[in-house]
């Protein structure tokens, strides 16, 4: 796609910028909130630190761009959901007589 903008005067461009910092600013808050949708308080979920470690952590909550989470050691982080991944049920199970026992 190809816009020519070249007939705009400074007004004109200002405005426009505005309106596209509006539409980028709406399109980011609804990334994160379909990001946020595959989680749910309680949801076991890891993310890399910025001292490139990798930290488990339970969702606690959702704020307007980022998830609230506290991880397996006591820390609180405020993560955006895309960073997020889910953790699998890692409890051991087994099937006794047709009944799933968790270990």
């Amino acid at each position: 796609m190809n816009i020519n903008i070249d007939h705009l005067d400074a007004d004109e461009l200002m405005a426009l910028n505005q309106r596209i910092i509006e539409r980028l600013k709406m399109l980011e808050s609804l990334h994160a909130h379909q990001s946020m949708m595959q989680f749910h308080p309680g949801s076991r979920v890891s993310f890399d630190t910025p001292q490139g470690e990798r930290a488990l952590a339970t969702v606690m909550k959702f704020n307007r761009k980022t998830v609230t989470v506290v991880t397996d050691s006591g820390e609180r982080w405020n993560v955006s959901p895309h960073l997020l991944s889910a953790i699998k049920d890692t409890a051991k199970s087994s099937v006794i007589d047709g009944r799933i026992e968790n270990d």
